[in-house]
């Protein structure tokens, strides 16, 4: 560990001062710090670097998963966001959990990711892995989508609501908990579907294997705006008889302070899980 990119979240007043102190506390262990500023635009290298530090909300981590992931980069996150389902690191006690990480004892646990690719022609024309979800939706009007989903080659019939999102377990209390779907243990291998105010009382979620390939046709939608966005970050407009392909990315993310009982930690005081009214 002698190389380190720190992600800082430009929206965040104190992600600069962290920085600061963090990167004064690598330097002291002979790791040499490089600064990203997430959200400024414009894209960076990753190759090289030995870790990341992500400064922010999980945001700033799904940005930061997209591009680690490939270079097989650990992603260390500290907690700067208002619920930090995937950051589970203290801005306030970061010092312990890092010494642990450059020493090799602060376990790392692997999230599973999403590739997804656009066919058009039967040409791949665009292509983006996503550690949250790909949601394919309407864009700035009231219309349904008409989705043609098909799952491991069977058709699951044609879909017409907002849109639909494909999630990873991670994702599962982001976009999809907010359309209705379940919220699965992040270390599971599985993958959520949910359609999204779907105009048939009948569709309803499903949890799916993590071998699942979804193949998704978007039809004539009477003029409706169709857009893919994978973890709400990187988006590309669909035509009609586009082929979007849904499936578990080949490569995983390594993040650090992210367990299990952080997750579970994070249900109770995030969203008020008490598995009954209050006394």
């Amino acid at each position: 560990m002698k190389k380190c990119v720190i992600i800082i979240n430009k929206f965040k007043e104190i992600a600069s001062r962290l920085a600061d102190e963090i990167a004064s506390y690598l330097e002291r262990n002979d790791v040499e710090v490089s600064r990203v500023v997430f959200g400024a635009g414009g894209d960076t290298d990753f190759n090289g670097f030995d870790f990341a530090v992500t400064l922010g909300g999980d945001g700033t981590v799904l940005y930061a998963a997209r591009r680690c992931a490939p270079l097989r980069i650990p992603v260390f996150p500290v907690n700067l966001g208002e619920f930090g389902f995937i950051a589970g690191i203290s801005p306030s006690d970061w010092q312990a959990p890092m010494s642990e990480f450059l020493a090799g004892k602060l376990r790392l646990d692997s999230r599973m990711m999403l590739l997804t690719e656009v066919k058009r022609g039967g040409k791949i024309v665009h292509s983006s892995s996503s550690l949250n979800d790909s949601v394919i939706k309407t864009a700035g009007s009231a219309k349904l989508a008409e989705l043609d989903v098909v799952c491991n080659g069977y058709s699951l019939g044609r879909f017409r609501s907002d849109g639909i999102i494909t999630a990873t377990p991670t994702g599962s209390t982001a976009y999809s908990a907010a359309a209705g779907g379940p919220i699965a243990d992040p270390l599971l291998d599985v993958i959520v579907f949910s359609p999204i105010c779907p105009f048939s009382l009948s569709n309803r979620p499903l949890v799916l294997s993590c071998d699942t390939v979804l193949e998704v046709t978007v039809k004539d939608s009477r003029g409706a705006d169709i857009l893919l966005t994978c973890d709400g970050q990187e988006s590309f407009p669909l035509r009609t008889e586009d082929v979007v392909t849904v499936r578990r990315n080949e490569t995983e993310v390594q993040l650090a302070g992210c367990g299990k009982n952080e997750f579970y930690t994070a249900l109770k005081s995030k969203l008020n899980w008490s598995g009954g009214p209050h006394a």
